[in-house]
């Protein structure tokens, strides 16, 4: 049975004028077909939360055998030290070199049973995310959907490379999600 939990909430504070003054994303531990995966790892701030996450879930970092990281910014990726067993996973056109790392490309990936790898630009053009079959089908969508307002409003994220591509990939979230975990916040359910 595939199971889904919460590590951290994150949170994406911006000031007056729309300039963000702190970004942490939301992290996610899945469990399917055997493995144990990690999503975004957030930020070296939100570390002691993914620890009790950890600690109240009943698995090690050390058991986490595969981090996907959403995209190559710095509030999705601040923890992956905490993952030295792990394959980490990222897609085509991902700007970092990072350990053990496996380079997806294309449009759909399978990961594991029931997890696809899914391209979801916008955003940035090496976006992907997470989308898993359990008892509803999840999005674990990074910032292709930063915040719930995005998805209701149809609203591309402030900070992206391509507003078309970004709508689209929104709209490919929208068709398939019953609940979406956005990059910052709490997850929601569509009205699917």
């Amino acid at each position: 049975m595939t199971q889904l939990d919460i590590l951290a909430v994150g949170n994406l504070l911006r000031d007056e004028e729309g300039n963000i003054l702190k970004a942490d994303s939301t992290s996610v531990l899945i469990r399917a077909g055997g493995h144990i995966i990690v999503v975004d790892p957030s930020t070296e701030y939100m570390r002691p939360s993914l620890k009790t996450s950890f600690r109240q879930i009943g698995v090690l970092p050390k058991d986490v055998d595969m981090v996907v990281l959403t995209h190559d910014h710095d509030d999705h990726i601040g923890n992956l030290d905490m993952f030295q067993n792990a394959s980490v996973y990222v897609h085509e056109g991902f700007g970092r070199q990072v350990p053990r790392m496996t380079v997806v490309k294309g449009e759909d990936f399978q990961l594991c049973k029931g997890v696809r790898l899914v391209h979801t630009p916008g955003h940035c053009d090496c976006h992907m995310s997470v989308f898993v079959d359990a008892d509803r089908h999840y999005v674990v969508a990074g910032d292709a959907i930063p915040l719930e307002d995005n998805f209701r409003r149809r609203v591309p994220p402030a900070l992206n490379t391509d507003r078309d591509a970004a709508l689209e990939s929104i709209k490919k979230i929208g068709a398939y999600a019953d609940v979406v975990i956005p990059g910052h916040g709490f997850p929601f359910m569509t009205d699917r």
